[in-house]
């Protein structure tokens, strides 16, 4: 609601500077030529979305999800303990971070829902437990291997090689995940001492 209000104000403030200016040819050929750009950027990274959500399918079809899932099941057991009882919940956990580590958080979105819905605490509706939080850190702040959608925005922008800021993006999300993480432990605790 707030950025709708903020979009309405720059809008207005666009349309007067541009009134008062007698720059209203320039404004309206900058409108247009975003909208032109919205349409390219939205055809670029909807080819990049297609491509990795057929290849997360055709993990699922050969088992690779499968295995993945194994892989992850120590580190799993760690963070959210609640998954050692629940088979979906890794599954989508899993599936939620592979999916992260390729940068796709569109595609991970609906995996992320899934688990969240099977660690809400029945008994207490509406209430965050600690492994939620942290599901949701890790989905914020999420490691990412390969950012393909960023990839995809920079190439459409005309970059010639849009995977050569690799190891910024390793740092970054590395340095982040852990500063989420041990925000949320922390907090955690301290609001359990309360």
């Amino acid at each position: 609601m707030i950025l709708s209000w903020i979009w309405c104000i720059l809008l207005g403030i666009s349309l007067l500077s541009a009134w008062y200016t007698g720059r209203g040819d320039l404004l309206a050929g900058a409108a247009l030529e975003g909208a032109q750009g919205g349409i390219t950027l939205a055809m670029t990274m909807a080819g990049s979305l297609c491509l990795w959500s057929g290849v997360g399918t055709v993990m699922d079809q050969t088992g690779v999800s499968t295995m993945l899932s194994r892989l992850l099941k120590p580190v799993l057991r760690i963070l959210f303990p609640g998954c050692q009882k629940d088979a979906l919940l890794t599954g989508a956990l899993s599936a939620n971070i592979c999916a992260n580590f390729l940068g796709l958080g569109n595609a991970a979105t609906p995996m992320g829902i899934r688990a969240a819905q099977r660690m809400a605490d029945p008994h207490r509706p509406g209430v965050a437990t600690d492994q939620l939080c942290r599901l949701v850190v890790l989905n914020t702040a999420s490691i990412q291997l390969l950012p393909t959608n960023i990839a995809a925005v920079r190439l459409s922008a005309g970059c010639k090689t849009p995977f050569d800021i690799l190891p910024a993006v390793w740092l970054t999300s590395l340095c982040s995940v852990a500063a989420g993480l041990v925000s949320a432990w922390g907090l955690g605790k301290l609001w359990k001492r309360d």
